[in-house]
């Protein structure tokens, strides 16, 4: 089994190497790890993988090989014990039901209801409508049904209708190295390239050498000119995690077109919504982030920004302190996506649901209000209409100021 393992890694992409095959063999001999399988998989990991960015393969390799083996990253920041949140049967309710089930009334109510549930509850609940457990109306837990809720604990999102996340969620980076199917999302691409020759002059100018020549008398005078090289800046923002994983295809071959085509190109994750901080390693989202502040400050107005996402979450996440269904924001998405689009008036999002969606989803409208109606489809057809939009002249692309209210919405959705 390990053989195959190794290979599976190799099939991978994953550089390992016989010395690094050995060098885990020694560690089983000498019983390093117990006989767990979220030791092994640690120790194998450590022992074979030597680039973070290898991480994602080697996960999916060891999912192969070793099927059944346990979870490695589910695990509750909150203090709920985890029998509450073990679902041992589905309720399936009719759209009548559905209809009954009512939300607590608003963001405050269903916070302060939360905190009266942790401090009272003493035992598991499923199938009700009160208290933290599964599989029934209540607001709080996981696998039931409510219009606005908070989930605790499965990774696995039910009904999509959660408005706060209760869980240390893992994501992967997007894989640069995907090769496409098809060359037309490049040739998409290559229609954004603004070539400038910059640099030292190290290559031949033939035209210009013949002319230089023509006008010295037959004396060879020969002109050099710097390297021809696209000079287009795109900030490129991706989406990742929740509802975003249907998604996870298109987005990293549009990745890793991006990042053959364009040499000034800069990518940030986010979830959701854009908030106060950002990351480039969702290995490490936690513990390095950077401010979004700084990106905004750092990067000039000739930048491009490109943002990739579904847009479809509760409005709440967008509009309120604190909507994040992650962490406590200090400051609305909305105030945050409003400074990112006067730092970079040619902006555009790309949208991979489709557009007959759009008009259904109240984040989708709030969002596209936020970015002056500049997003389009995450297709061919809509690549193009968004790369005709970042060529504008930059003061045609500027968009209208927004106008979104900071008050509670009376739909959520997610």
């Amino acid at each position: 089994m390990l053989t195959r393992f190794f290979f599976g890694l190799r099939e991978a992409g994953v550089p390992v190497t016989l010395t690094e095959l050995l060098t885990l063999l020694e560690g089983l001999k000498r019983q390093v790890v117990s006989l767990s399988a979220e030791e092994f998989y640690y120790f194998s990991r450590a022992c074979l993988v030597k680039d973070e960015r290898y991480y994602d393969r080697f996960d999916r390799v060891f999912a192969e090989i070793f099927t059944g083996a346990e979870q490695l990253f589910a695990r509750l920041v909150a203090e709920v014990p985890e029998h509450w949140l073990q679902a041992l049967g589905s309720r399936v309710l009719t759209e009548e039901e559905k209809r009954r089930v009512e939300s607590l009334g608003g963001w405050e109510k269903l916070m302060q209801t939360l905190r009266e549930r942790l401090r009272e509850q003493t035992e598991r609940h499923e199938g009700g409508n009160k208290w933290i457990g599964t599989g029934g109306t209540s607001p709080f837990g996981a696998q039931g049904y409510n219009p606005a809720g908070v989930r605790i604990g499965p990774h696995e999102a039910g009904n999509r209708r959660a408005v706060k996340v209760w869980d240390a969620r893992e994501y992967r980076n997007f894989d640069d190295r995907v090769e496409l199917g098809t060359r037309n999302l490049k040739l998409a691409l290559r229609r954004l390239r603004r070539f400038a020759r910059e640099g030292a002059p190290d290559q031949l100018d033939l035209e210009g050498t013949i002319s230089a020549t023509a006008r010295n008398a037959g004396w060879l005078d020969l002109k050099l000119v710097p390297e021809r090289r696209n000079a287009v800046k795109v900030l490129l923002f991706l989406d990742v995690g929740g509802s975003m994983d249907a998604h996870v295809r298109v987005c990293e071959e549009l990745f890793s077109a991006a990042r053959s085509e364009f040499r000034y190109l800069e990518h940030f994750y986010f979830h959701n919504f854009p908030y106060e901080r950002l990351w480039k390693d969702n290995n490490r989202r936690h513990a390095q982030t950077l401010a979004t502040e700084r990106v905004l400050r750092t990067y000039g107005k000739d930048y491009r920004a490109v943002f990739v996402g579904d847009a479809t979450m509760s409005p709440w996440e967008i509009t309120l302190t604190g909507g994040s269904v992650e962490h406590w924001n200090a400051e609305p998405g909305a105030l945050w996506m409003q400074r990112i689009v006067a730092a970079f008036p040619r902006l555009v999002w790309l949208n991979p649901e489709p557009p007959e969606r759009w008009d259904y989803t109240p984040s989708v409208q709030i969002t596209r209000e936020l970015i002056g109606d500049r997003m389009f489809p995450l297709t061919l057809e809509g690549l193009d209409s968004a790369i005709r939009e970042l060529r504008r002249p930059l003061a045609r692309s500027m968009p209208p100021n927004p106008a979104v209210s900071a008050t509670q919405p009376t739909d959520p959705q997610t």
